[in-house]
């Protein structure tokens, strides 16, 4: 799946020539290289309440000018442009929090009949990305079991259908909210699903360990959702660590990965969902910078007027979302707090030990200052620094699940 990020969508959308171009340059250009280019994504999530209708009046007209550049240049057939949306595009009313009540959001609700039927006209797919997570975490009274797959929770009725999930639940108010836009049969792809291990008090490994497992074991059973049983075409998010991710949504967004920023797995998994877990392959031939830390200085107490400046310094340039409450690092003590952001701010700028400064209130150890369950990273070297043998995917990519092929 190629994808035109949301800032080219007004572009997209004014002048088809963009459209062409795009389509040349990134469509045409990989299939000439040899990639499977099954679908072009015009935008991501465009319909976000977060962005307060932004892309509304655009994504269509892109979707549009899209679909007519990829028909031009001959690849319309095989190459389906879809549109990944959030799950906050439809709901069911709260008189009526049961899936069959399902519709899509009344602002955009006449926006949205109108591509979803474009969608099917074009035998294209609905792409939604689903996070049972983001249930749990946006709502505090949201019963925790609920968000799992093991069946540990009072089930929801709902005309004869029985919910143990809020996965098969939110998918099937999709389904309803299809059905009431004209488009019943509409074929649903599920873009994004996963759970963090990080930035908040339900983001750890224990729960995205369980999550995986139920998640994995019903892929495996092929058993769909009461309203769309049967197989399901389904994308892990996300392969790796993001540190660089927008945190506006929650410290959660940094920490989607299976595996750690240096490509460690953080779990035991089994992707056939046959409940035989084991540790995912790490990356091998990693290579770090020396192992050393930038602590706080404790002995500088006359410059400790500009601690908070230092601090907020190095946490505005590198990632301190672990130590969040209730996040891996949450445990720490005051001076550990300020040692976890001089290092990773140190890590960040790839050791230069002008980074390991904040005007006399850090210091270079070789003593790894790690703690406990709170880990003190060291960077990876990188590909400026060594030659590269393999090309390396991207870390934005997602995780095919094809049980069929795996069982």
């Amino acid at each position: 799946m190629l994808a035109a990020p949301n800032d080219q969508l007004a572009s997209l959308a004014r002048d088809p020539r963009r459209a062409r171009e795009w389509v040349r340059h990134n469509v045409t250009a990989n299939l000439k290289a040899g990639v499977d280019v099954r679908y072009v994504a015009v935008g991501n999530e465009p319909f976000l309440r977060s962005y307060n209708g932004s892309f509304i009046n655009i994504t269509f007209p892109a979707l549009k000018n899209m679909q007519r550049a990829l028909d031009e240049a001959g690849f319309g057939q095989r190459i389906k442009v879809v549109v990944p949306l959030n799950a906050d595009i439809y709901s069911s009313p709260e008189n009526k929090p049961v899936p069959s009540a399902g519709s899509f959001r009344k602002d955009i609700n006449a926006l949205m009949v109108d591509i979803v039927n474009f969608l099917h006209a074009n035998d294209a797919p609905f792409v939604v990305n689903i996070y049972p997570f983001l249930s749990l975490y946006q709502n505090p009274n949201f019963p925790l079991n609920f968000s799992f797959f093991d069946g540990a929770v009072k089930p929801v009725y709902d005309q004869g259908m029985v919910y143990t999930n809020v996965f098969d639940a939110n998918f099937d108010t999709l389904v309803s909210s299809l059905k009431k836009a004209g488009v019943p049969d509409m074929r649903i792809i599920v873009g994004e699903v996963g759970w963090p291990t990080d930035g908040d008090r339900n983001a750890n490994i224990k729960y995205a360990q369980r999550f995986y497992n139920g998640f994995l074991k019903k892929m495996a059973r092929n058993v769909g959702t009461p309203m769309r049983p049967g197989h399901m075409e389904v994308y892990l998010f996300a392969l790796i660590d993001e540190n660089q991710k927008s945190v506006l949504p929650g410290h959660f967004e940094r920490h989607w990965g299976l595996f750690t920023y240096d490509g460690k797995p953080k779990f035991s998994m089994d992707l056939s969902g046959n409940g035989k877990d084991s540790y995912l392959a790490e990356v091998k031939g990693v290579q770090y910078l020396p192992s050393q830390w930038c602590v706080f200085n404790k002995d500088t107490k006359d410059k400790y007027r500009f601690l908070p400046a230092s601090v907020n310094y190095a946490c505005s340039n590198a990632d301190c979302t672990p130590l969040g409450y209730g996040s891996s690092c949450n445990g720490l003590s005051h001076d550990e707090n300020i040692s976890y952001a001089f290092n990773i701010y140190f890590q960040t700028m790839d050791q230069d030990v002008r980074a390991c400064s904040f005007g006399g209130l850090a210091k270079i150890t070789t003593t790894n200052a790690s703690q406990g369950g709170c880990l003190f990273p060291v960077q990876i070297l990188s590909a400026s620094g060594r030659v590269v043998p393999l090309l390396f995917l991207p870390i934005s990519l997602v995780l095919l699940v094809s049980v069929i092929s795996l069982l």
